[in-house]
């Protein structure tokens, strides 16, 4: 049956296209200025310190601003929240494209921020009941999104070169402007559909059990986050440095991307996995393979080295997809936006902590010690868990017991 005989069929793949396209421009946009910054310096006369120091706001607000955005979107049309998110990042894109002078230009990397980061709550949300929680199609979302880092810097760089440090922002905020406005009048509000959230989850989890689980998995999120920015932030120095020999930059940069590249592959296979497996099992066998990943690249150099940081992201990726389908099982609909929210800002807030982190252990031990660290709060993360997954066990036992027999 084509298309036009299923309509409803349609416009759900609409829907989820426009999704993976916003996870790809969520992550591109919020890296344009960290590339332009480089140019900025000859222009304002003034250090990388001081100029990068204008986007702090904007990766916090991308963190905090997640709790209301996924509020909004359980009371609200999640359709209009992703509509604000296009036309908002659009609008903050543009007016930093205008900027006459830097306080204006920091003031619009905050609201980028702010409308950024309400696709995580949000979208991922609709994704997860559009696609009823699909392994693979939740993947390749991460994928879309991973490809959205992979290529701002160098479109970035090729704008900035070509057009000037403002195009770099104008032609991608019009972009998202236009994707907004097809997006809200070619994607259906799923309360004009007169569809209703669901108010109970696929497997619901009640009493002190639901405290619990909630309370472990802000473990989860926090140690989750560390260590996922700590590596992602100091992939390519850790690469540059331990490599046992001397190697180009371009080389350098080469092999962290075949490092992102294996961890995107890893990202799909789970999510073939998941459709296959319980979910939760699959949760504590990808933080297992970071634990392993993040030993192995401690104890090793050279090709080794590359490896093991390949094994440990491709674990680190295949979280963010098994984790997302573990909270779809236990959640209702229409408590997901504010569940993401939770985890979502508990995982990007972590980023500020990250680098502060990175920066007080080199300077104390190298990479030795970072590693070493992480290893111990990826032992923390394996411990919660592998607690919440004997609880939700538990939970799935009593579940099926409760099931009346066919």
């Amino acid at each position: 049956m084509s298309e036009l005989d299923n309509p409803h069929d349609a416009a759900k793949r609409r829907s989820i296209g426009f999704l993976n396209w916003a996870h790809a421009i969520d992550h591109y946009v919020l890296l344009i200025y960290p590339t332009v910054v480089i140019g900025l310096q000859a222009i304002y006369g003034r250090s990388y310190a001081d100029l990068i120091a204008l986007s702090t706001a904007s990766f916090v607000a991308f963190g905090v601003f997640s709790l209301p955005a996924g509020w909004l979107a359980d009371r609200i049309s999640r359709r209009d929240m992703m509509a604000i998110f296009y036309t908002g990042c659009g609008a903050s894109l543009c007016v930093a494209s205008w900027a006459p002078d830097l306080i204006t230009l920091a003031s619009a990397l905050f609201l980028l921020g702010v409308f950024a980061a309400i696709y995580h709550p949000v979208g991922m949300a609709m994704l997860i009941e559009i696609s009823q929680a699909r392994g693979r199609t939740m993947a390749f979302n991460g994928v879309c999104g991973n490809l959205g880092v992979a290529l701002a810097v160098g479109t970035t760089a090729a704008l900035v070169s070509w057009l000037g440090w403002r195009y770099a922002f104008l032609i991608p905020g019009l972009i998202c402007i236009a994707t907004g406005i097809a997006y809200y009048f070619t994607v259906p509000d799923e309360r004009v559909r007169g569809e209703k959230r669901k108010s109970q989850p696929q497997v619901p989890v009640t009493g002190n059990a639901a405290y619990i689980m909630f309370g472990i998995y802000v473990i989860i999120s926090i140690c989750g986050g560390l260590t996922f920015h700590i590596i992602l932030i100091a992939l390519p120095k850790i690469v540059d440095e331990r490599l046992g020999q001397s190697v180009s930059l371009i080389a350098v940069g080469g092999l962290a991307t075949l490092v992102f590249v294996c961890g995107a592959i890893g990202q799909l296979i789970v999510g073939r996995l998941v459709e296959r497996f319980l979910p939760v099992l699959m949760f504590v066998f990808v933080v297992a393979m970071q634990v392993v990943g993040i030993v192995w690249a401690a104890t090793t150099n050279g090709i080794m080295l590359v490896l093991g940081l390949a094994f440990c992201m491709a674990g680190i990726y295949g979280q963010v997809t098994s984790g997302d389908i573990v909270i779809a099982r236990y959640t209702a609909d229409a408590w997901r936006g504010r569940v993401y929210a939770v985890r979502y800002f508990l995982t990007f807030i972590s980023a500020g902590v990250a680098v502060q982190i990175i920066a007080f252990l080199h300077t104390r031990g190298g990479f030795d010690l970072v590693l070493w660290t992480v290893a111990a709060v990826t032992g923390v993360l394996l411990a919660a868990v592998i607690a919440f997954a004997v609880l939700v066990m538990s939970v799935e036992a009593r579940h099926t017991a409760a099931q009346p027999a066919e």
